[in-house]
């Protein structure tokens, strides 16, 4: 059995066994977490709290970039930068090998999930994610990627278009504003000019923030990468263009505590929504022989999903031509 046929018939005595070798002692208790693009899993041990345990997609990143996601989190940790780390294990290191399996272990901690209507949630996550960006631009990633218009968005729509996901009714509605898109995405950023890239989080979204005692606990740094500060924050920004200005506002109003935010990276917006909808589905696309995805996402390549897709598409392009978001700073 090759790593990638091993990693999608995962078993629970696979975990178990990989984590007993790790010199923990499991008690047999699993439960899979919402991770697809890895397997996650709380695992429960028989003398300790349970754990994260996350076993990595073969092929997807090198031992060397998820080793420096790792770096990152910890020395985040050690700034009291509420991160979640990974564990180290006896040989002090985070990553462990098995002859079929990658995987980490992390503390489990529990949170519900922040308030997007509660300014002082707002201002706190902007409070930590200056925090983050302040760490994360005195050095630069040497083996994770940055982010880039080629890889989110050129190479996602050729694959769509080369492995036939599009509908043949939909496809000349496709082809024909597929390239307006991204065309207008490039513009975006030409039109921007030079905005400093430095380490972000990449995938700051509700789903990987726990509110704990009035903290947001930061995980899955697994998308960590060089790109604007603006792509943590678009994420916790959605609605209306007087909603998101309001939203926007807690957030900077928290961040500028103790980072200075540029807001010329405002312009980008719009660009990087349009860039994630487009990447999303060939993300998907990508993983669709996985069968954890047709199960996960069954909604996905249907004919009302591609039309849904169609119009988010031709939605962005308006709002890539809408005035960004203001800024009242006080």
């Amino acid at each position: 059995m090759d790593q990638t046929d091993a990693f999608q018939k995962l078993s629970h005595d696979d975990i178990l066994n990989a984590i007993d070798a790790a010199g923990y002692r499991c008690s047999g208790h699993i439960y899979p977490l919402n991770s697809y693009e890895n397997r996650v899993y709380q695992v429960g041990l028989e003398d300790a709290n349970n754990v994260i345990a996350k076993f990595y997609r073969p092929g997807r990143w090198s031992d060397d970039a998820i080793i420096e996601e790792h770096n990152f989190t910890t020395h985040l940790s050690t700034e009291d930068i509420p991160v979640i780390s990974p564990l180290l294990f006896t040989d002090k290191t985070s990553l462990k090998h098995t002859d079929r399996f990658r995987y980490a272990l992390y503390e489990s901690v529990g949170g519900r999930t922040p308030e997007l209507d509660n300014p002082g949630h707002l201002k706190m996550l902007g409070r930590t994610l200056a925090r983050i960006h302040n760490f994360g631009e005195t050095q630069q990633f040497v083996h994770r990627r940055t982010l880039n218009i080629t890889e989110f968005a050129d190479d996602s729509c050729t694959f769509l278009l080369e492995n036939n996901f599009i509908p043949q009714d939909l496809l000349p509605a496709y082809e024909s504003l597929i390239g307006d898109v991204i065309s207008r995405i490039k513009q975006c950023f030409s039109d921007t000019g030079q905005v400093n890239f430095i380490r972000i989080h990449g995938d700051f979204h509700l789903g990987n923030i726990l509110w704990r005692d009035d903290t947001p606990f930061v995980v899955d740094f697994d998308d960590t990468m060089m790109g604007p500060v603006v792509q943590d924050i678009w994420m916790l920004l959605s609605g209306d263009y007087e909603y998101m200005t309001a939203r926007l506002n807690d957030v900077l109003e928290g961040y500028n505590e103790f980072r200075d935010f540029n807001p010329v990276e405002l312009n980008l917006i719009e660009a990087l929504r349009s860039l994630r909808i487009i990447h999303y589905a060939g993300w998907i696309a990508k993983r669709w022989e996985d069968p954890a995805f047709p199960f996960a996402f069954p909604w996905f390549n249907t004919q009302r999903y591609w039309q849904d897709h169609i119009l988010n598409l031709r939605e962005q392009i308006a709002a890539m031509e809408e005035p960004a978001l203001i800024w009242h700073r006080s």
